[in-house]
């Protein structure tokens, strides 16, 4: 029986040498596998109250929208800088090289609102930690973090366990 790993290939040398890409969108145009993969990420979260789902640009915008549907509650994205209209916050993070800022709308989540956030992958958790940032500043009360993939030996996990999320994880690939 094929599990969600199955259905995502690796790129060897993309964007550039030494890497190895984790390629989702094998696994979104697969009908069975993205079924798979959105019925996994919500099952952690059943029968619990969440009031908004959070997707982080960009991939995350595709599972947190069928999330979303699926919870039968609002989806908000969070963005890199200068994609969102409107009045927005922002939150600086480093990359590997230099540094990025992710935005959402500063009005996008009230105050006690219970919030998933969801992304395909964690690395370092520089985005996923931005984005939370974003959230409680806004008053949001983050229920847990959901991923399909980890690279465990990149630590993105232990920055976000460390920060006292709940993370969730699909599957896990050696190797960055």
């Amino acid at each position: 029986m094929k599990t969600v790993k199955d259905y995502i290939r690796t790129i060897v040398d993309f964007p550039h040498e030494g890497i190895m890409f984790r390629d989702v969108t094998t696994l979104f145009a697969d009908p069975r596998g993205f079924r798979m993969a959105i019925d996994q990420m919500l099952h952690p979260y059943a029968g619990m109250q969440i009031d908004k789902v959070v997707g982080l640009e960009a991939r995350g915008f595709i599972l947190g929208g069928a999330i979303a549907h699926q919870l039968t509650v609002g989806f908000v994205p969070i963005r890199k800088k200068g994609k969102l209209p409107g009045a927005t916050i922002s939150e600086a993070y480093t990359l590997e090289y230099g540094e990025a800022v992710m935005e959402m709308h500063d009005d996008s989540i009230k105050a006690g609102e219970r919030i998933l956030v969801v992304d395909d992958l964690l690395a370092t958790g520089g985005t996923a930690a931005a984005g939370i940032k974003l959230i409680e500043r806004l008053g949001g009360e983050i229920v847990s973090t959901s991923f399909i993939i980890d690279l465990p030996e990149l630590g993105g996990r232990k920055v976000l366990e460390n920060m006292g999320m709940d993370v969730n994880v699909l599957c896990e690939f050696e190797g960055a």
